[in-house]
């Protein structure tokens, strides 16, 4: 887990309990995103500390990894959230959380909650893949690279054979990532949306804290 933030750790390198300080025990993948929202709705009492983005592929890791941190850092905060969503972990992240005491970022995954939950839902699009500006940015790390796409270029039909679009779910207006994404949708022979979310229910959670 990366370390917390200098500014909100007192002289032994924890936060002070009682301080009204609430660690935030995030997806690597969303650290930009979260930082964003602290410094526009100025949640200075917010304290992020994000577990490895690459969990987002591992997500049987998730629960251990939190447990793991909630316990090493409970302590020291009057609260703790996990800003995560289920997140692949079929209601066991929730079930580790209810369990730890603590509280969870509400829906199914981050394209859900970017979006809007129950916006989300209302669309159930079953054909979409979905990228984020994170996995834009990352798009080989996090798709290309796993799925064995640089090697194997032709198991593309095979992976993608029941989705029809990729629908790029912007948090911000950033025309090189759009590019970019638009690259993407065509090296996976797919059709393109672009859809500005911003940071939908992650803003409203965090500003409820």
């Amino acid at each position: 887990m990366t370390r917390l933030n200098d500014a909100a750790l007192n002289e032994k390198g924890l936060a002070a309990a009682g301080s009204g300080k609430v660690l935030l025990l995030a997806c690597g993948a969303l650290a930009r995103e979260i930082l964003a929202v602290k410094e526009a709705n100025q949640l200075d009492h917010l304290v992020l500390a994000c577990l490895p983005a690459k969990y987002h592929n591992t997500p049987d890791k998730i629960i251990p990894a939190i447990r793991e941190a909630v316990t090493e850092h409970r302590a020291h905060y009057d609260r703790i959230f996990v800003v995560y969503a289920d997140c692949g972990t079929g209601g066991l992240l929730q079930a580790e959380c209810e369990k730890l005491g603590v509280e969870m970022l509400q829906g199914p995954h981050c394209y859900s909650f970017f979006e809007g939950n129950s916006r989300f839902a209302e669309r159930d699009e079953i054909t979409a893949f979905y990228l984020t500006d994170f996995l834009v940015r990352q798009f080989d790390a996090f798709v290309t690279e796993p799925l064995g796409l640089d090697r194997h270029p032709e198991l593309r039909d095979m992976y993608f054979a029941h989705y029809e679009k990729l629908v790029f779910q912007a948090q911000t207006h950033d025309p090189c990532l759009e590019e970019k994404a638009r690259t993407c949708a065509k090296r996976l022979g797919l059709k393109y949306e672009y859809r500005f979310t911003g940071y939908g229910d992650l803003e409203t959670e965090l500003r409820a804290l």
